[in-house]
């Protein structure tokens, strides 16, 4: 593995630790967002689509000792710090980290009660362009209706997709859920009660024909913005779900 300088961190209070480049994407509030909207159900088997560190991994693991995971990243070096992050929190036995391309249809990953990913969201020419060491996770080499339709496959009936996004990739989002997963369901996240949604959490699930579900919003930070709102200080802990009841 490449010489990649990194910190060590705690995350949930201290109910996981893991190590992570120093610079380049680093595990951020919408890692704990997503991975606290993931349905945990007993016996579930769960995928995550470009998984990183494999913090989100870690952070869906803690909430039910029964359900199993497979992380997919593609960098190489980044999925070796994953294992390494997997085996520091004695999480080997429940927690796969393959090395591969999460949109690779011929890959023999199998299929999963759900799938959770945080993709890059600019496309080419979108937003500003990251740093170097950055790119990889910002820029997404294929477009949202690739995604979704690759993840689709990868579930078994009844299983669904979780995704945080921009809240302007929204029409995206739905255009792309439209014929191969229903019951489609949305969290706005707004950074203050005051100002838009920034991101949005959706989950649609394989054979629903639900109707499209918008659900209560969250807020991250009180009114100053110095403070994060009681409901998200505590799904930052651990100590609370994310839920789209």
């Amino acid at each position: 593995m490449a010489d990649i300088e990194t910190t060590e961190d705690a995350l949930l209070n201290g109910r996981i630790r893991i190590r992570q480049p120093a610079r380049g994407y680093r595990v951020n509030v919408d890692t704990l967002l997503l991975a606290a909207a993931v349905e945990t159900r007993d016996g579930a088997r769960l995928m995550e689509a470009g998984c990183g560190v494999g913090a989100a991994l870690l952070a869906v693991a803690i909430r039910n000792e029964n359900v199993t995971l497979l992380g997919v990243e593609r960098d190489q070096n980044i999925a070796s710090i994953s294992r390494e992050n997997v085996a520091a929190n004695a999480m080997t036995h429940r927690i796969e980290i393959v090395t591969g391309d999460a949109l690779d249809r011929s890959a023999k990953f199998g299929v999963f009660d759900g799938v959770f990913v945080n993709p890059p969201f600019d496309e080419e020419g979108e937003g500003r362009a990251p740093a170097e060491t950055r790119r990889h996770a910002h820029i997404a080499d294929a477009p949202l209706d690739t995604w979704i339709a690759a993840l689709a496959d990868r579930l078994t009936g009844g299983g669904a997709i979780t995704m945080i996004h921009r809240a302007s990739k929204t029409p995206d989002i739905l255009a792309a859920l439209d014929g191969r997963l229903g019951g489609a369901e949305l969290i706005p996240i707004r950074p203050r009660e005051a100002e838009p949604a920034k991101r949005v959490l959706v989950r649609a699930r394989k054979g629903s024909r639900a109707p499209f579900r918008l659900c209560p919003e969250l807020a991250l930070h009180d009114a100053s913005g110095a403070k994060y709102t009681p409901e998200t200080e505590a799904i930052l802990r651990g100590d609370a779900v994310l839920s789209f009841g």
